[in-house]
């Protein structure tokens, strides 16, 4: 993963929890880094273990880290440094959604390396619609219903969420239903 996302993490705890508790973070992850360079490519296991640690050393569970840290992303780190990204996906959540199988692909011109997730809609109506999510890593389905609330919050929508398909359950994917 790019170096933007464990930044974002440690920008999560110092801002929620202090530079006290980011050392013990760090310390506890066994991740010996200093500092993350946004444009550098990290090995998917740093991000994995960062996150591990935040659940520890919070006591949290690594769900409630993801889903925090899901929201962070959407609501701070991609609002205040990609603006003109996000603001280029719609005017409202529905259509955020909708345009969200294409949001990657403006996403690889900052970030050539990515290997970003894919996103496709269906069952589209007024009040709601089927994400479904498809991603060669593992354990992020929390991320993504983070960064699905967190989209919410910015379009200043309640959204509710159902996990109807999980890779957990032998499906090829997951599929989030989201109303609004």
């Amino acid at each position: 993963m790019y170096g933007i996302v464990n930044k974002s993490i440690e920008d999560l705890v110092i801002a929620n929890f202090g530079r006290d508790k980011w050392e013990a973070v760090r310390e506890r992850s066994g991740v010996d880094i200093d500092f993350f360079l946004s444009n550098e490519i990290y090995d998917d296991e740093v991000t994995y273990k960062i996150a591990t640690a935040v659940s520890e050393e919070m006591n949290m569970t690594l769900s409630e880290v993801l889903i925090a840290f899901g929201e962070w992303w959407v609501v701070k780190t991609t609002k205040e440094k990609y603006p003109g990204l996000m603001e280029s996906g719609g005017n409202n959540l529905r259509d955020f959604l909708i345009n969200l199988p294409n949001f990657h692909n403006r996403v690889m011109l900052i970030y050539p390396k990515l290997t970003p997730p894919e996103f496709k809609v269906s069952d589209i109506s007024a009040k709601g619609l089927n994400l479904h999510y498809f991603s060669k890593r593992e354990g992020l389905q929390d991320f993504v219903r983070g960064i699905i609330q967190g989209l919410g919050i910015v379009y200043k929508t309640p959204v509710v969420l159902e996990l109807i398909q999980s890779r957990n359950e032998g499906s090829s994917h997951e599929i989030f239903k989201v109303n609004w």
